[in-house]
């Protein structure tokens, strides 16, 4: 007889308490100690999207417009990003990452995946390894669904 499978509301609370921490903790790290969360985000935005205005960051950050100018100041002050007239209307400005601000992400992935990395070396067995293998398959599906 197989075990009783679990509630699927308490299966999605726990894996929400489960990756919720390792989530913030792979974020917090930062190559650089004076890039906020906001500021990597919005950089992570950039890389992922594209050129945007200020007002379409702050949008897909769910944040004000005035504190997505602030955070775009900080970047450009520190050379990671550019603003440049939208070619389609010359009235809009447009936001980019410039070579130093890709550079930087990379960098901090590079140093998230290599600490996940000693992490799972670290912690898990080979058979709990092969065991978070197998799961990974079934996370990339719920996370398609979400």
């Amino acid at each position: 007889m197989s075990a009783p499978t679990a509630e699927p509301a308490r299966l999605a609370a726990d894996l929400r308490a489960a990756l919720g921490p390792l989530l913030r903790r792979l974020r917090q790290f930062r190559p650089d100690d004076e890039l906020t969360l906001s500021q990597t985000s919005a950089l992570v935005r950039l890389d992922r999207e594209g050129p945007a205005t200020a007002s379409e960051l702050a949008a897909g950050e769910g944040i004000r417009p005035q504190s997505m100018c602030t955070i775009v100041n900080r970047l450009q002050e520190r050379g990671l990003v550019e603003r440049a007239q939208d070619p389609a209307d010359g009235r809009r400005m447009v936001v980019s990452l410039t070579a130093a601000g890709r550079e930087g992400l990379t960098g901090a992935r590079a140093e998230r995946a290599r600490r996940l990395t000693a992490a799972i070396a670290e912690e898990l067995s080979d058979d709990e390894q092969r065991l978070l293998a197998a799961a990974l398959p079934l996370l990339e599906r719920i996370t398609r669904r979400v």
